[in-house]
């Protein structure tokens, strides 16, 4: 019988593009693949569940540390900037995860079906071993890339089938506040759902309280319980992971990247990068040509 293992091997080899990413036709369903240990990657994730597969991961979060290995599920529960790096990988074992994003509408849905209380489980990010359920549900996803005649008809009822194991599941009390209604959660989701689309444009903070359904004050306090950081530290960070994104792929230029993202001045965008990423943007992006260069 195919297992998950080798159902992830299989597609990554056939589909994963230059960094290791393998999309689907399974809207936020993505599978990862790696040969070698990764650089210090920064990232504000969507809420997901990654299943690793193969291979190790280290994961930070503001001051707690995550490691997680074949066999194991990080879940993260908001939209937080996520500090990761692949730790083991190899040419004969590839680190391998499937990739799994929370669709809150989903969530909401279930929780009113199965019936369940909101939980007052705060943590965003958490590392559980993978129930046997969630690993079945995945499998299934997986095996279905191979019919695409079937996706049509099966592709929306095992999504659900997957969303409902994981509430049902040990991550079921960090998910269930997302899909409780009218929570802070969700209404920060909302206004986190405008500043990934706008986050190149100023945008006033009265507008994403207004966005989210609460005065200004009580927005900036419930945004930064949610995501960890205040919404201008949020936009800012994505627009410095979409510049070093353009830089790195797209071969832009530091000037270029900086009034890409909504920078005004290349100074201060060059501070801005350098706190966030440790290095100014040329030196941060030749360092990384380099050891893609090393290991290719």
């Amino acid at each position: 019988m195919t297992t998950l293992l080798n159902a992830v091997r299989r597609y990554t080899e056939t589909h994963a593009d230059s960094a290791g990413i393998a999309t689907t036709p399974i809207l936020g369903l993505a599978a990862v693949r790696a040969t070698t240990p990764s650089d210090i990657i920064h990232a504000i994730f969507q809420p997901l569940i990654c299943l690793v597969v193969q291979g190790t991961k280290h994961v930070t979060m503001g001051t707690d540390s995550f490691v997680f290995a074949a066999g194991d599920s990080l879940i993260i529960t908001a939209d937080v900037p996520i500090v990761s790096q692949i730790t083991r990988a190899s040419i004969a074992a590839p680190y391998l995860s499937l990739v799994f994003e929370l669709d809150l509408a989903v969530i909401a849905e279930l929780v009113v079906e199965m019936k369940a209380e909101p939980s007052a489980d705060l943590a965003r990010v958490r590392v559980e071993p993978t129930d046997a359920e969630v690993a079945d549900a995945a499998l299934r996803l997986m095996r279905l890339l191979d019919r695409p005649a079937s996706l049509p008809v099966l592709r929306a009822q095992l999504v659900r089938e997957m969303h409902y194991w994981l509430l049902a599941g040990r991550h079921g009390p960090a998910i269930r506040r997302l899909g409780w209604p009218d929570s802070h959660a969700q209404r920060v989701a909302r206004a986190v759902a405008v500043l990934r689309t706008e986050f190149a444009r100023p945008v006033l903070v009265e507008r994403l309280a207004d966005v989210a359904g609460m005065s200004p004050s009580s927005f900036h306090q419930h945004f930064r319980t949610v995501t960890s950081l205040t919404p201008l530290q949020f936009q800012k960070q994505l627009r410095l992971i979409e510049a070093r994104r353009l830089m790195l792929w797209e071969g832009a230029s530091a000037s270029t990247a900086a009034f890409a993202v909504g920078y005004e001045s290349v100074p201060q965008f060059t501070r801005e990068y350098g706190r966030m990423f440790g290095a100014p943007p040329v030196r941060d992006i030749e360092s990384a040509r380099e050891k893609a260069r090393a290991v290719a």
